[in-house]
This record gives C-alpha cells, sequence and structure tokens, in this order.
C-alpha cells in the first residue's frame, strides 16, 4: 500500500512540474516578444524613393519595402529595406509614390519571428522631401 502511495504522489509531482515547465516557457516567451516589439533600440530617419512595397507572407502578411537612397547623381543607390507595421502608413506612402520622402523609423532587435516584419526597421511616420 505505501508504495502505491509513493508513485502516486511522485506522478503528481512530475505532472506539476511538467506544467510549470509549459508554464514558465509561455509566459517568458510572450514577455520575450512584447518587449522586443515595445523596447525600441534605435530612431531614426532615412531620405529617398520608394521603389517598392508590398503585402507578403504565406501565414502572417506583412508590409515591406524598399527606398532607394541616392547621395549624389549617378551614384547607385543604397537600398534600406523596411517593414510597414501600420496599414495607414501604407496609405500615406503610396499617396507620395513618386515623390523623394522621409521615413521616420524605429529599429526593433530581437523580434522572434517574422510575422511581424522581415525587417528590424518599423517604419512609423513619412512626410514629403523637400
Amino acid at each position: 500500500m505505501e508504495l502505491a502511495k509513493v508513485g502516486a504522489a511522485a506522478k503528481k509531482w512530475t505532472i506539476r512540474i511538467v506544467v510549470g515547465t509549459l508554464l514558465v516557457g509561455t509566459v517568458g516567451s510572450a514577455l520575450y516578444t512584447y518587449g522586443s516589439l515595445h523596447y525600441v533600440y534605435s530612431t531614426g530617419d532615412r531620405v529617398g524613393f520608394v521603389q517598392k512595397i508590398s503585402k507578403k507572407g504565406w501565414v502572417c502578411k506583412t508590409n515591406e519595402g524598399e527606398l532607394a537612397m541616392v547621395n549624389i547623381a549617378g551614384q547607385q543607390a543604397e537600398v534600406f529595406d523596411f517593414t510597414v507595421p501600420k496599414e495607414e502608413v501604407v496609405k500615406q506612402i503610396e499617396a507620395l509614390a513618386g515623390h523623394r520622402v522621409v521615413l521616420k523609423y524605429e529599429q526593433h532587435v530581437g523580434i522572434p519571428s517574422q510575422c511581424f516584419g522581415d525587417t528590424p526597421y518599423f517604419i512609423v511616420g513619412v512626410e514629403e522631401a523637400h
């Protein structure tokens, strides 16, 4: 009889450890994701012409784009890849198609999945360059 009690207690502890480990792993992953999406590593502006903006992805559709930055006429353009998380910013960028623009970005480091974007550079605003 005592052996049955010991076996039952061991089974209860094993279940508690497994459930606890899964719970800590899930909560830890959620906190890490939240932190990487809300902590801004750097901010800045990039100036140039938007070459491309498209919605892409198999499961998670994200808005991805390319900005051609030319410093001197005749020089090959440097391409800045970016992600646009908000649809209203996508519409603002599309409205300025063909114009030289200033893209305001936030860089988020360590994002755990491409479901949030292909790049760490999230565009938060756009205006026409003067």
